[in-house]
């Protein structure tokens, strides 16, 4: 393996890294979430909703990896001979991805088990809930957006 494929690799696992955030925002939510079914088991399908929504940061991630793996042909073909450039370029596209999920899907993990609680106490507000978590969201979104567009810019 070559040093430039070498970068590439390590820059898809820095982007399936954002996945850590994830299991540990979903386990800070599924925490809170359980916490409200021991005392109202009705409100399952009101705490599954919210306890999903810092699973999309590894989902973000998760597509990241695969971009760059397919780009260099680990998956499903031969792999390419790259420069230590190209490598580190798409190391580059990882880490916007990876970083920032890892941390945006922790906070979120933290709002939607506040939002847990507004449901345990209002169960109405749902949708309150669910933005205060979107509001993390999007700077995820916005973390996959750059990733990709630097992505993009990268000729093999």
């Amino acid at each position: 393996m070559n040093l430039g494929l070498a970068l590439a690799v390590i820059g898809a696992a820095i982007a399936a890294l954002a996945g850590v955030g994830s299991g540990i925002g979903v386990g800070i939510a599924g925490e809170a979430a359980a916490g409200v079914i021991a005392e109202d088991p009705k409100k399952f399908g009101q705490t599954l909703v919210l306890q999903a929504l810092p699973g999309t940061q590894g989902i973000y991630g998760l597509l990241m990896a695969f971009l760059i793996l397919t780009k260099i042909g680990m998956l499903g073909g031969s792999p390419v001979d790259l420069t230590w450039t190209q490598g580190l370029y798409l190391l580059a596209c990882g880490i916007p991805v990876g970083v920032v999920g890892i941390f945006s899907a922790i906070a979120q993990g933290k709002t939607v088990a506040a939002g847990i609680m507004l449901i345990a106490k209002r169960p109405g507000e749902l949708a309150k809930g669910m933005i205060y978590g979107a509001m993390v969201e999007t700077y995820a979104v916005l973390s996959l957006l750059i990733s990709f567009l630097m992505y993009n810019a990268i000729q093999l």
